[in-house]
């Protein structure tokens, strides 16, 4: 079942600023924080990367909004700063939903095991718009 949809802003090393911004700007409230730092094992960051933001959690109103950095080492490109996340409480369901949205477009990231999700993936459709698939199943 997929359980919501919500934006996700991804900066270019100034998260944690972003975060700040929006918590002034939008009344919001923070509910997560999660660095770089905060990845399991050892995951070769470079040591300024450390701080960076993994993944943020906000709650503006009724509505989720999720922040990141780039991730370390890979490019930022202006038009990218927003992305559509979407939660889905089964992986089966999310390997569909992904398949689907990959007609036409292309795999950032395979659908795949992360530490937050058992199915998580990047891909973007052939209209342009990058999608974030996480399976959630403590949520069903």
């Amino acid at each position: 079942m997929i359980a919501g949809i919500y934006p996700y802003v991804v900066t270019n090393g100034n998260g944690q600023e972003a975060i700040k911004f929006y918590e002034k700007a939008l009344d919001a409230e923070v509910l997560n924080v999660q660095t770089f730092a905060d990845m399991p094992g050892d995951s070769n960051l470079p040591d300024d990367a450390e701080d960076l933001v993994l993944n943020a959690h906000l709650k503006v109103g009724n509505t989720d909004l999720m922040v990141s950095d780039t991730f370390p080492g890979q490019p930022y490109q202006l038009g990218s700063q927003v992305t559509i996340a979407i939660t889905i409480t089964d992986a089966e369901k999310s390997k569909a939903v992904f398949d689907k949205l990959q007609e036409g477009g292309e795999v950032g990231m395979p659908l795949q095991e992360t530490f937050w999700s058992p199915a998580y993936g990047q891909v973007t459709d052939k209209f342009g718009v990058t999608w974030q698939v996480s399976t959630d199943i403590e949520n069903k």
